[in-house]
């Protein structure tokens, strides 16, 4: 039996990829279910350094066990939409590992003063609006560029519209 399709949204720091799944599934659909990759738990870099030799590596292990999770869920045919902050070519690597027919990635984005806006303020983490955090924004932009992914901006877009606007990418895959 093929695996379900499976969608991941990912993004930096502050670019609305929880609030986005969050409005998701709060519209209830029932083809629809909705994964948070931090649910995991998160190990702090040290942890991630100790256990897996280094964050890239422990990421590219829980990507590769989130991707193999959803797509061996044949008894669940609802699209599988998964949100984190998960490097689009591990994500495409994992599809092809997990044998996934039916996979897309999408990278939510923003301009770079309204993220560290978010993450100063209503976030509440002023830490993460850094130079670094930037920089892996810059990084996913260009994979993602790099990838012919496709993009939503999520700068000035209601959560409303922004779900609209994920849901084309939904249906499109349940459609092939």
């Amino acid at each position: 039996m093929p695996s379900p399709p499976i969608l991941v949204l990912t993004g930096a720091s502050g670019v609305g990829k929880t609030t986005l799944l969050r409005a998701l599934a709060a519209r209830e659909l029932p083809d629809v279910a909705c994964y948070h990759f931090d649910s995991i738990g998160v190990p702090s870099t040290e942890e991630m350094t100790a256990t897996f030799g280094s964050p890239e590596a422990w990421q590219v292990k829980m990507t590769n066990a989130w991707i193999a999770r959803l797509a061996g869920n044949t008894t669940d045919s609802r699209i599988a939409v998964l949100e984190g902050q998960i490097r689009p070519s591990v994500v495409r690597d994992a599809f092809l590992r997990a044998g996934v027919r039916s996979g897309q990635i999408v990278l939510l984005d923003c301009e770079p003063v309204v993220r560290e806006k978010r993450l100063r303020g209503s976030r509440q983490q002023p830490d993460l609006a850094s130079a670094d955090m930037a920089a892996w924004a810059a990084y996913l932009r260009g994979q993602a560029d790099a990838m012919d992914l496709p993009i939503l901006d999520t700068t000035s877009a209601t959560p409303d519209v922004l779900v609209d606007r994920l849901l084309r990418h939904v249906r499109a895959l349940t459609a092939s």
